[in-house]
C-alpha cells in the first residue's frame, strides 16, 4: 500500500484534474462516489469537488468506506507491505492507434476482429481501449492527419504487432478475418526468418500485424 503522504499527493492530483476538466478522471469519480453516479462527464466537472471528495475517492478505490477508515488502517497495512522486487517488472504493453472516430473504431475492432471494448472516455469520446485476450489497443482521437500522404502503406509502417502461439492459430485467424471482410495490407505469408504473418488495415489506415510460428 502506498504511504499516506503519497495518497495525499494523489488526492491533490485528482483535485487538479477535476479543475482542469481532464476527461478520464470523470469516469473514476462516477464509479467511486455514489453522489456522482448518475451524472454525465460535464455535470461532474461543473459540480463541486473538494479535496475531501478526492480523498474519499482514493479511499473507496482501495476498498475503504472513507478517508478516516483508510487512515486508521494505513499503519498496519504499511507494516505488512510486501517488499518491492529488486527490479521493476513490466506486466503489459498497449499500442496506441490514431483514429478519427473512437466509436467507429471500436465497432470495427469488436465487429470485425473479435475485440471487446475495455473503456471509452469523453463525451464525445476522445480516447478508448479495446482488448482481446492479452492484446490491448488504445484508440486516440485525432482531428488532423498524423502521417503524410500514404507513407504508412508505402513504407509499411506498423501501428501494432500482435502474436499467437501456434502456426494453426495464425492460419485460422487469417481465415476468420478474411471471412469477416477485413481489408488486408499484406496477405498471410511465411517470412524468411520463419514466422508466418499478415497485416490488416483498419478504417483509419492503421496497419496491425498478426504473427505466429511458421510451422
Amino acid at each position: 500500500m502506498p504511504n499516506l503522504e503519497n495518497l495525499k499527493k494523489q488526492a491533490k492530483q485528482y483535485l487538479r484534474w477535476h479543475r482542469e476538466r481532464y476527461y478520464p478522471v470523470a469516469a473514476e469519480i462516477r464509479a467511486a462516489l455514489p453522489r456522482f453516479r448518475n451524472l454525465e462527464d460535464m455535470q461532474i466537472f461543473e459540480a463541486s469537488f473538494k479535496l475531501t471528495d478526492a480523498q474519499e475517492l482514493i479511499a473507496r478505490q482501495m476498498g475503504f468506506e472513507g478517508w478516516q477508515a483508510l487512515k486508521a488502517e494505513a499503519p498496519a497495512m504499511a507494516h505488512h507491505r510486501k517488499p518491492s522486487p529488486a527490479n521493476p517488472m513490466l506486466t503489459s504493453t498497449s499500442a496506441q492507434l490514431y483514429v478519427t472516430d473512437v466509436k467507429a473504431s471500436c465497432e470495427f475492432y469488436v465487429g470485425k476482429l473479435g475485440f471487446t471494448v475495455d473503456f471509452i472516455y469523453g463525451d464525445p469520446p476522445f480516447y478508448g481501449q479495446v482488448i482481446r485476450d492479452s492484446a490491448r489497443l488504445a484508440l486516440r482521437l485525432v482531428c488532423k492527419p498524423v502521417f503524410v500522404g500514404n507513407i504508412r502503406q508505402s513504407e509499411h509502417l506498423l501501428s501494432a504487432g500482435i502474436t499467437v502461439d501456434t502456426a494453426d492459430e495464425i492460419k485460422q485467424l487469417f481465415l476468420i478475418f478474411q471471412n469477416a471482410g477485413v481489408s488486408f495490407h499484406q496477405l498471410l505469408r511465411k517470412e524468411p526468418w520463419g514466422a508466418r504473418d499478415f497485416i490488416i488495415q483498419d478504417p483509419d489506415g492503421n496497419l496491425v500485424l498478426f504473427a505466429g510460428p511458421g510451422d
